[in-house]
């Protein structure tokens, strides 16, 4: 459940793209999780894909022996990647859905369709004192299979919102207000990510309850123009008026 102010998770996946196209050194993800920190971000999140197309085994434990806020690890539901989390141990790990030919993540987990295999998930990240969390549509189903199967948190797919234009981005919004709502009312931590950038920002700031965004791409597109630390600060910058709860509670 949200306490404080809205907090931002940096991505920094694509970090990693830049060097994996050329198997260089550089840029190094260490020196990236770094700069996002000292700019204020307050946690940095990695995708270790199955397929390891960017962030590698070695970039998780990198990352585990220097991270000064909270390391988040998005995973599939997958016994190899599972192991390497237990043993690495984020702080955080966020349970996604995974497909090779995807370029990137495009919906959220079926936890509802897949109880059986998300909870042995859960139960096992959890034993090692690892927050889990559930990347999942905003669907009233999901987030009631979530809380039965006992994730305390989810993250919220923004991706159909930030997609969206006119009229039909009203309707992705208010689903995600009202799944943002159901979810508090679970008791679960509400996060939120996937195709958040300055320009669609504002509207996800009006889904209330929320205790973290997590946002990669736009945040090191912005980047490379001008530079990593500002981008972030800009992206905190636009996030500062977030009233949460509070507008909820009329306050």
């Amino acid at each position: 459940m949200q306490s404080g102010p809205l907090k931002l998770g940096v991505n920094i996946d694509h970090v990693a793209t830049v060097r994996q196209a050329r198997r260089v050194a550089y840029p190094d993800v260490v020196q990236a999780a770094r700069l996002c920190e000292a700019a204020g971000a307050q946690g940095i999140t990695v995708h270790l894909r199955e397929d390891r197309r960017h962030i590698q085994d070695a970039d998780v434990r990198a990352l585990r022996a220097c991270i000064q806020t909270r390391l988040n690890l998005e995973m599939a539901v997958a016994p190899e990647i599972v192991r390497i989390a237990c043993d690495v141990r984020p702080d955080e790990a966020c349970l996604v859905p995974e497909r090779r030919a995807e370029l990137t993540t495009e919906g959220g987990l079926d936890v509802a369709g897949n109880r059986a295999g998300v909870g042995e998930a859960v139960r096992a990240l959890a034993e090692c004192g690892i927050l889990v969390s559930l990347f999942i549509d905003p669907e009233i189903s999901q987030l009631d299979a979530a809380h039965a199967l006992g994730a305390p948190c989810v993250e919220l797919h923004t991706g159909a919102y930030c997609d969206a234009t006119g009229d039909a981005a009203a309707r992705e919004l208010e689903r995600l207000i009202q799944a943002a709502r159901h979810g508090h009312a679970l008791g679960l931590q509400v996060n939120a990510g996937h195709g958040i950038n300055l320009e669609n920002v504002a509207g996800i700031l009006q889904m209330p309850h929320l205790d973290t965004l997590n946002i990669g791409h736009s945040i090191v597109a912005h980047a490379v123009m001008v530079g990593l630390p500002e981008a972030v600060r800009a992206m905190l910058g636009a996030m500062a008026g977030y009233q949460g709860g509070r507008r909820e509670a009329g306050i």
